[in-house]
């Protein structure tokens, strides 16, 4: 089974397909409130979403989503497998974000119920990691609905924007890092949460 390729992955409500450049224009449609995204990059138009796409495509251990609604066809969405370790049997799930539009749906749960199905059930993951800022309340909730462990903080573990400082070494660096809360859930874990997602999509 190879780890790196981005089947469909089709559900009830939403259904997750591979990311294409052809995507930018709905894509950067699907970002509703630009301003409620601050802890997420989100494209906010079309050269952005290309960018944004491009970058996704050109990272050898992402693999890049777009989230469809079955009922309207459009997306709604993107997420991705990332840091894709196949000698490890791991991989982390994130660049997550939804139209505002449908966030308290079912879209979340069953775009989860999908992503790990396909990593423990079909790719034989013993272990699925999620990282987000620390101070980002909403999203560390959201994972721990999962039944994601929080394993601890990550402290520097990503640059944020912010003017570079100088150093005597490499020249210029980020001067501004962003604290991650990391969060896991292993093979062990899979079997409840999986009962716990299938009745969230639900409704």
């Amino acid at each position: 089974m190879n780890w790196f390729t981005a089947p469909v992955l089709a559900g009830a409500r939403v259904t997750l397909r591979p990311l294409a450049l052809s995507d930018a224009s709905e894509l950067c449609g699907a970002v509703d409130r630009p301003e409620a995204f601050r802890w997420t990059t989100v494209p906010t138009d079309a050269d952005g979403a290309t960018r944004y796409i491009q970058t996704a495509l050109d990272t050898p251990d992402r693999v890049a989503f777009a989230v469809v609604d079955n009922d309207s066809g459009h997306i709604v969405g993107s997420t991705s497998f990332y840091d894709i370790t196949p000698a490890n049997w791991t991989l982390a799930i994130g660049h997550t974000w939804y139209s505002t539009a449908v966030q308290g749906t079912t879209v979340n749960p069953e775009a989860k119920l999908l992503l790990l199905q396909r990593a423990f059930e079909q790719l034989g993951a013993v272990r699925v990691v999620w990282h987000t800022d620390e101070r980002n309340a909403q999203s560390r909730a959201g994972i721990a609905k999962l039944g994601a462990t929080f394993e601890g903080l990550l402290r520097k573990h990503r640059p944020l924007p912010g003017p570079p400082e100088q150093t005597p070494h490499n020249g210029p660096r980020p001067s501004v890092w962003r604290t991650t809360a990391q969060y896991a859930m292993t093979d062990v874990d899979w079997p409840a949460a999986k009962a716990v997602l299938e009745q969230r999509t639900l409704g």
